[in-house]
């Protein structure tokens, strides 16, 4: 089966890439980092409460 233009210029950008990347140290290539929030999860969840608990107790009295 033939390869499709799109399929050749994609072969030819991996092997491209695959080129530079001989011989080089495992150190010198880039790798993808897993992106972390700089706020973890329960400052989140307090800064949620702080503001929407206020709505919440509002609603709460109006009710009881």
């Amino acid at each position: 089966m033939a390869q499709t233009p799109q399929q050749r210029a994609a072969n030819a950008r991996f092997a491209k890439e695959t080129q530079t990347k001989m011989g080089k140290p495992a150190s010198a290539l880039k790798r993808k980092e897993n992106l972390k929030s700089p706020i973890s999860k329960g400052w989140i969840v307090l800064l949620a409460f702080v503001l929407c608990g206020g709505v919440i107790f509002e609603v709460l009295r109006l009710f009881f």
